[in-house]
């Protein structure tokens, strides 16, 4: 059976892991400020609110260097579920107790707030205060709203952060089985240069906001398989997870005669080619890597 993890944890792990991946993605600009070389989480604060009275932790806070000024500065992220009328005042009172501890260290403090929810779009990220002629205060954070990105403008991106929140961006009813295949689709391509345990959080997570179907998934890789024959061994490398998923055996099976049949029509593909140019049965039988006999039922 699959063990479930909480979503304020599964998504902490997510940041903590992929935090590059994640600045990347979505603050394209900023990363190119950042080196990540030098990037190291610390320890949670707490952080006490300006009555003295109410002890807050901050989510995750990190140290990395600012290219600029080759400086480490601060990066206070903080994942945010659900409504909260004052969030933004809360958001200024971690910084100015960030401010009023680390000044000395960190000349800059850049605040993160990711919203997770449908519900959580157009949020405000300011706080301001003046008086007629004069600005006193002009606070305005960084933030991302999730489920306000379109899906289909990530599935080419090739990042672990975009598979795992894939399913938790906007998307049209009726658009879930595109959206899983194209999670699949990333998920191979991830499997070649990820490892196991990067992997399993990854999709742990995906699936807090999937809810996949077994029978949807075992007809979305064999058509992948079909499709995509090349790729056929970096199916079967995903299969462990299935499988602690408690998926059947047999799906395994189903997959190895999917690449088997995508195999097949791929080289049928090539072989009618070949045989339009003009190239003799041999030849062709050669290119393929098949006996003249098996080339002959192919293009029959």
């Amino acid at each position: 059976m699959k063990t479930s993890i909480p979503h304020d944890e599964a998504f902490k792990k997510l940041l903590y892991t992929f935090f590059a991946e994640f600045i990347a993605l979505f603050f394209p600009e900023l990363d190119k400020h950042l080196d990540h070389h030098n990037t190291r989480f610390l320890m949670q604060e707490q952080l006490v609110d300006i009555i003295g009275e109410e002890r807050r932790t901050l989510d995750l806070l990190l140290e990395t260097r600012y290219k600029a000024t080759d400086a480490y500065i601060l990066i206070h992220l903080e994942p945010q579920s659900y409504r909260q009328d004052d969030f933004h005042e809360r958001m200024f009172i971690y910084f100015s107790r960030l401010f009023e501890r680390h000044r000395k260290e960190h000349q800059l403090i850049i605040p993160i707030a990711i919203f997770t929810e449908p519900f959580l779009i157009h949020e405000t990220n300011t706080l301001t205060m003046s008086i007629p002629g004069h600005s006193i205060l002009n606070f305005q954070f960084l933030k991302v709203e999730i489920c306000n990105h379109n899906w289909r403008d990530f599935i080419d991106s090739n990042n672990p952060v975009a598979a795992a929140l894939l399913a938790k961006m906007g998307y049209n009813k009726g658009e879930e089985r595109e959206i899983r295949f194209s999670f699949l689709r990333m998920m191979l391509g991830l499997r070649k240069r990820l490892d196991d345990a990067r992997i399993a959080l990854i999709m742990s997570i995906a699936d807090l906001y999937f809810q996949p179907d077994r029978q949807q998934d075992e007809s979305i890789l064999l058509e992948i398989a079909q499709q995509f024959p090349e790729e056929g061994e970096h199916i079967m490398e995903l299969m462990p997870a299935w499988k602690r998923w408690g998926y059947e055996e047999g799906l395994e099976e189903g997959i190895e005669k999917g690449i088997e049949k995508g195999m097949e029509t791929a080289r049928l593909k090539v072989a009618q080619k070949l045989l339009e140019k003009g190239f003799s049965l041999e030849e062709i039988g050669e290119t393929i890597e098949l006996p003249v006999e098996e080339v002959q039922k192919l293009v029959k």
